[in-house]
């Protein structure tokens, strides 16, 4: 529509149809007139011809029915037609009053044509005409529901200024509603008290929305106020509040008012829904209590409601969240078997949850499960697997998936780039990062606070402090302000360069700016200065941080106690973990890592074993830290066999051993010869592959160092660490060790226990001569002999196969 012919309304004077949207039947002839011109405008090819003939020699005016042909138009071309017929008309006959006007605007509106209703509207403006207050509601209902909000807040407002009252209530609650979404909350909660001021202009679908708006906000007290102000004292009138109420209580993280809430509902007669059970259970999934979760599953099973996808997401998502071992293929099974089948959230969580675990053949077999089953995955069921594999430096992968998931129609976006950059940061790979980093700025896809951090982080971490800080100066040239992450990311980088000076002026200096440095940036500055011995500087922050109400966290009390321990102070460290305990700061795994080391710096293994106990009784696992201090000291210590014992014990529990576990084992057992091992542990010997080994390649002539190296590759194979075995091999070999044949016998037997013997030549060389073959031969029967009842290795016949071969190569040549 153009604005020609919108120039051509022109204002009748003294001219009023019957009724804009009369309730009242039309005439029998006002009737026909109106549904002949519809007819005319639908099959007359000269419908203009046509029109004029009809309204040549008729009474009625055709402005006196605009407004009813209008109103009866279903189809928008048919409603320009008629506009554009009528405003080709004489003034006299023009069919623009207020009445006429609105009808097409209604129409307009119901096929949200906003830029030609903005003109129309512009115009009668100008022409000082008044439309009717339903068409200005209509309107308002169409940017509202369009998502609209400023236009639909002008508008309203206008339409109030014009009739001193609010749209209907069906428009006000498309608005209210728009607003809620848009956290427009003093634009609502004036919208609505204005609704309260109208006789029928609220119901309960308006005061559902407000409260859903104030639970939104944690206003959750707030929004049952507001029903208690409409309703009565303490009457919540149905079980939609309950449900909005009691969701609010759960977001907010108060499940107990929740619960209240949800044991009222049950005892006033009411019966809740699937909504009121999915709000609770999300409620118990964020404190972790699944055995209320357990219980409430069965209620709703006696109640004849089925646990939908909804709920089966929130209770996985939140059993990962908490620290649970969740069976992701046996999760979707049991899932499909209860008749709920799995959405591609489902599969997002399960993905990502299996990626967070380093499961990456579960994650793949997920992602390929999920397309089998009709799902389309996207972004989010790609980029865990595609951050880990960056992280396992398998980037051949990593571009596949990225390539698949581009041509499935989802580009790359900042969540994606991120999790890139995040993976290479976290494997050294910053270079690279920082390419990614160009590429992405390339596409038009600016980077956020968090990647710059993640970079800036790990330049730091490599000691390229001014990159570091060229970053920061890129960042910041793009508008990119920099939040207290970024300056505790800085301090790090300053203390990580030796420059304390730096850093605690960086602290300073961010204070000032009104900047709260909050918890992590005291904790970089709590970790300066225990690197630097100065334990009362960094009690000294502590208590600025409690000052400034924020609570000291582990990583805060396990730096503490670090520091003290590297200063020779294991009372101090004891002190710290007490105040630890008494705030009810869970201590971590650093936390007991840190304690463990105090006691074997100070030689006392017997608490280092009772707090490495402890420590597990508190559902935490050890790390490679852990195992390694300890094995470690008793290695000093020359209590081999316990040092032993804790390496299988490491290997048992799938915890990967590092090069420094690998040190104290070799040293330990080089510098001791040529016992090796203490009178009063020779009972453990008989426990022990480790040792068993050793001794026999001791008996048999093998000096302590390679005896040390091989017994770490026999234990590594007989636990399934073949991949760790095969690269400290390599290492060995590179480091100028020949390959000999008890590690040949062993990765080979190790190889053949993960079904992988056809594989073997692709994985070890062999140039053992007959003689060495044998030797591997006789150590590989011992191997045979420490499988489990039932298992077989065929390491033995591939042996036996390849004497036989160089017994026939030394007869034919």
């Amino acid at each position: 529509m153009s604005k020609t012919l919108l120039s051509r309304i022109k204002p009748l004077q003294n001219q009023k149809p019957s009724s804009s949207s009369s309730p009242f039947p039309l005439a029998p002839h006002i009737k026909k007139l109106v549904n002949e011109t519809i007819e005319i405008l639908k099959t007359h090819p000269q419908y203009d011809q046509s029109l004029e003939i009809r309204f040549s020699d008729e009474e009625t005016h055709v402005s006196e029915i605009a407004h009813h042909v209008f109103d009866r138009i279903r189809d928008l071309e048919l409603g320009l037609k008629f506009f554009d017929w009528l405003s080709r008309q004489q003034p006299k006959s023009s069919f623009s009053n207020g009445y006429a006007c609105s009808s097409f605007l209604k129409l307009l509106a119901r096929f949200r044509v906003f830029s030609e209703i903005e003109l129309v509207l512009k115009k009668l403006k100008i022409d000082d005409i008044k439309p009717t207050h339903e068409a200005l509601s209509v309107i308002i209902r169409a940017y509202a529901e369009s998502g609209l909000v400023d236009k639909a807040i002008d508008l309203y407002t206008n339409l109030f200024i014009l009739y001193n009252s609010v749209p209907d209530v069906f428009t006000c609650n498309s608005l209210l509603n728009l607003l809620v979404k848009c956290k427009r909350a003093e634009m609502a909660r004036k919208l609505y008290d204005e609704m309260c001021k109208t006789d029928g202009g609220l119901d309960n679908y308006s005061t559902c929305i407000m409260v859903r708006g104030l639970c939104k906000e944690g206003k959750v007290e707030e929004g049952q106020n507001l029903i208690e102000d409409r309703f009565g004292k303490g009457c919540i009138p149905n079980i939609v509040f309950y449900n909005t109420l009691i969701d609010g209580y759960c977001k907010k993280g108060d499940v107990e008012n929740a619960r209240k809430l949800f044991r009222e509902l049950k005892m006033k007669g009411f019966l809740p829904t699937l909504e009121t059970y999915g709000a609770i259970i999300s409620g118990f999934c964020k404190k972790g209590n699944f055995k209320g979760i357990d219980g409430l599953v069965m209620e709703m099973k006696q109640g004849n409601l089925n646990v939908n996808v909804r709920v089966y997401n929130s209770i996985i998502d939140g059993k990962y969240k908490h620290g649970f071992k969740v069976e992701a293929l046996e999760t979707v099974r049991l899932m499909i078997e209860s008749r709920c089948e799995p959405d591609i959230v489902t599969y997002n969580i399960l993905i990502s949850g299996s990626c967070r675990d380093g499961k990456v053949n579960e994650a793949c077999e997920l992602l390929e499960q999920a397309k089998k089953r009709g799902l389309e995955p996207n972004k989010y069921s790609y980029t865990p697997l595609i951050h880990l594999y960056y992280k396992l430096r398998e980037y051949d992968k990593a571009s596949d998936l990225l390539v698949q998931m581009t041509e499935r129609g989802h580009k790359p976006d900042l969540h994606t780039f991120g999790a890139i950059i995040h993976g290479l940061v976290a494997t050294g790979e910053v270079v690279v990062a920082m390419t990614i980093k160009e590429k992405m700025m390339e596409r038009g896809e600016m980077p956020d606070t968090a990647i710059y951090n993640v970079l800036m982080s790990g330049l730091c971490k490599k000691r390229r402090f001014p990159a570091a800080k060229i970053l920061l100066a890129e960042m910041l040239d793009h508008n990119v302000q920099a939040d207290a992450y970024i300056y505790a990311t800085l301090i790090d980088g300053f203390i990580r360069n030796d420059d304390l000076d730096e850093a605690k002026k960086l602290f300073e200096l961010t204070i000032e700016k009104g900047m709260d440095p909050g918890v992590v940036g005291c904790n970089a500055m709590i970790k300066g200065y225990c690197k630097f011995g100065l334990m009362k500087d960094a009690l000294s922050c502590v208590n600025r941080m409690i000052e400034r109400h924020h609570h000291p966290d582990e990583f805060t009390y396990s730096t503490i106690i670090d520091g003290f321990v590297k200063q020779h102070d294991l009372d101090g460290a004891l002190r710290t973990f007490g105040e630890m305990v008494r705030r009810k700061c869970k201590p971590n795994v650093v936390t007991y890592t840190a304690l463990i080391n105090g006691f074997c710096c100070v030689g006392d293994s017997d608490r280092a074993e009772e707090t490495f106990k402890e420590m597990q009784v508190h559902g935490l696992l050890p790390n490679v830290v852990t195992y390694t201090i300890i094995i470690g000291s008793f290695c000093k210590q020359r209590r081999l066999a316990r040092a032993t014992s804790f390496f299988e014990l490491m290997l048992t529990n799938r915890c990967i051993p590092n090069d420094a576990t690998f040190h104290c084992l070799i040293n330990g057992f080089t510098n001791n010869a040529p016992t090796a091992v203490s009178d009063d542990e020779s009972e453990e010997i008989n426990k022990s592959i480790f040792l068993e080994f050793f001794e026999r390649m001791i008996s048999d002539g093998w000096g302590h160092r390679a005896a040390a190296y091989n017994s770490i590759i026999i234990c590594l194979c007989c636990h399934g660490m073949v991949k760790v075995a095969l690269q400290l091999h390599d290492k060995m070999m590179r480091k100028g060790f020949l390959q000999d044949p008890i590690s040949f016998a062993a990765l080979l037997h190790g190889i053949c226990l993960e079904r992988r013997s056809k594989e073997w030549t692709n994985l070890i060389p062999c140039d053992l001569n007959e003689q060495e073959l044998k030797i591997s031969i006789k150590y590989s029967e011992s191997l045979r002999q420490c499988l489990p009842q039932g298992m077989a290795s065929e390491a033995p016949l591939i042996l036996q196969t390849l004497v036989e071969d160089h017994s026939l190569k030394a007869k034919t040549g």
